[in-house]
């Protein structure tokens, strides 16, 4: 199982920086409805977080199994190659788009998080799941959790961690500002203005990264 939390760790690290969650919670939490937005986001991020993964997990047992136990696991193997490759070429491309632009234009629908209610921004919460980047990053902790070929229980308690990390830059903000807002307040906005500026480039590195871990993970299957 330990191998296994060392095989997700980096993917989850990758998730818990992506840039469009961490600025929705942020608009959410220097918005008026706070109160009433702010958890049922977080509780929508965490449920998508878990339930991606873990059919991530259960799409990767059809993959096919070596016939001998000391066989190499080709099959995730390969598609750990396939998803580290996917992951390297989104994070190139984001990287440079991130140096052509030189203003930063927050698109529309992430501008109106700030007006959502509760309902609306759990709904939002569980769609952000499945934008590509996240489903490539689900695929590829699920893969590592098939490949370390774990007991239901023990797959579980790696799914809670890596759920727990995903999420910990949305909980973290949230928690810490309905209980003090006034002193949060001002670290939001300087943190929002910083993400305009480096939310892509930051985003796109570690993508970057964490692809070409994986690939290499892919690599030593065979």
């Amino acid at each position: 199982m330990l191998d296994a939390i060392g095989h997700v760790l980096p993917v989850a690290v990758a998730m818990a920086f992506s840039s469009v969650p961490i600025m929705a919670t942020i608009l959410i939490l220097l918005s008026p409805n706070r109160k009433r937005s702010a958890l049922p986001f977080l509780i929508g991020w965490v449920v998508g977080l878990a339930v991606v993964v873990a059919l991530a997990a259960l799409g990767a047992q059809a993959l096919p199994s070596p016939r001998f136990d000391r066989q190499p696991d080709v099959a995730v193997g390969i598609a750990e190659l396939v998803v580290g490759l996917a992951l390297v070429v989104f994070g190139i491309v984001r990287l440079r788009q991130s140096y052509r632009s030189t203003t930063y234009e927050m698109p529309r629908w992430l501008s109106a998080v700030s007006s959502l209610g509760p309902w609306s921004s759990l709904g939002v919460a569980l769609v952000l799941n499945l934008r590509p980047k996240a489903i490539l990053l689900a695929v590829a902790a699920g893969l590592g959790i098939r490949g370390d070929d774990l007991a239901l229980a023990d797959a579980a308690i790696v799914i809670v961690v890596y759920t727990v990390i995903s999420a910990s830059t949305v909980a973290v903000p949230i928690v810490l500002t309905l209980a003090a807002p006034e002193r949060m307040t001002p670290r939001l906005v300087r943190v929002r203005e910083w993400m305009a500026r480096n939310s892509g480039a930051v985003t796109a590195v570690i993508v970057l990264l964490i692809g070409v871990v994986i690939a290499g993970y892919g690599l030593e299957s065979f």
